[in-house]
């Protein structure tokens, strides 16, 4: 069975040496259910709001089963919210989503899958690992962003249901990996309109190959 395992959003607010002073990945589980509206989570924040959030990523989710992997790569526990998700998940591949994809989250909840987590800067310091960036791209399991289709409640222990998929096939995997020009071109055929940031990182997958 696929559900939520953990809802987080930030705890504090803390400082980071980057351009913006401060940073909001200190993502914490919260009980009870949290209202989720098209820019995210209730009470949930973003530091850097030019490369974070928005409705195209309203909504990070992160796999019990990836963070086990990293917890077992770097012999340390990765607890929920410590990558900056706000939802903890079991039992469903985030990785091997179709950018498109919608799930159900409880009663209500309807989510779109968009574009995988691009580590930066910011979530290497809070990590504190030696060349963090690298190493978690090279392992391949990002984490997806969602937008929020229809808002609703959300808390651990809400079933997730796979709703609808497009057909084109491509997954946040293969996003984060780099899509293929054919790839780039099956998401754009999609009969249902695309997210900006998805349409985004097709048209420069084929904006690359038209030089």
């Amino acid at each position: 069975m696929s559900l939520v395992t953990a809802v987080c959003r930030v705890d504090r607010l803390l400082p980071d040496s980057g351009t913006i002073g401060i940073t909001a990945i200190d993502k914490r589980p919260v009980d009870g259910p949290v209202r989720v509206r098209p820019l995210g989570l209730y009470a949930d924040v973003q530091a850097d709001r030019k490369h974070h959030g928005g409705e195209d990523q309203a909504v990070y989710a992160y796999a019990d089963e990836d963070a086990a992997h990293f917890a077992a790569l770097l012999d340390r526990p990765i607890p929920a919210g410590l990558f900056g998700e706000n939802l903890r998940t079991s039992g469903i591949d985030v990785t091997g989503a179709v950018t498109g994809e919608r799930w159900l989250v409880g009663d209500t909840l309807l989510l779109e899958v968009t574009i995988p987590r691009i580590p930066c800067g910011t979530f290497a310091r809070r990590l504190r690992v030696d060349k963090w960036v690298k190493r978690f791209t090279e392992e391949g399991r990002p984490g997806a962003y969602f937008r929020v289709v229809k808002s609703g409640p959300v808390a651990a222990g809400d079933p997730i249901t796979v709703v609808e998929r497009p057909d084109h096939g491509v997954t946040i995997g293969d996003m984060f990996a780099g899509m293929t020009p054919e790839q780039a071109r099956a998401v754009l055929a999609s009969e249902r309109p695309l997210a900006p940031k998805v349409q985004r990182d097709v048209t420069k997958v084929l904006a690359r190959i038209a030089v």
